[in-house]
């Protein structure tokens, strides 16, 4: 499975245009959800923290392939997305990465046995 993670910053001169970008970066890219052969998961998360550093919005997506990782991107829905964005970018990161399957598997039943530990003592 590869994994591919990009960041981006977003362009606004107020707090409510770069509210906007990000939504409509999360929108435009939730929108490829079940449109991509090969694509197995896909996340978009708006950043929270408030640092002056950080990023505006992360996509993740798992690809059951480097095949299928690479039709992505020429994939004619995630081209028009990218072309709808083009102007709204001011900075873009990508990592793509191997996920052992298994072991992604098991971190993920690690965080959600941590999570109900967290719940069952609240």
């Amino acid at each position: 499975m590869i994994r591919h993670i990009v960041m981006w910053r977003v362009r606004g001169e107020t707090p409510v245009e770069r509210h906007e970008a990000r939504h409509l970066v999360k929108q435009s890219f939730e929108g490829l959800r079940g449109v991509i052969p090969g694509m197995l998961n896909l996340e978009v998360g708006l950043d929270s923290s408030a640092v002056d550093y950080a990023c505006d919005v992360v996509l993740v997506t798992d690809f059951d392939s480097q095949a299928a990782l690479d039709g992505y991107a020429t994939h004619p829905e995630h081209l028009r997305v990218r072309e709808r964005l083009g102007n709204i970018r001011t900075a873009r990161f990508q990592v793509d990465y191997q996920v052992d399957a298994q072991a992604d598997s098991e971190t993920q039943d690690s965080v959600a046995a941590g999570q109900g530990l967290r719940q069952a003592s609240v």
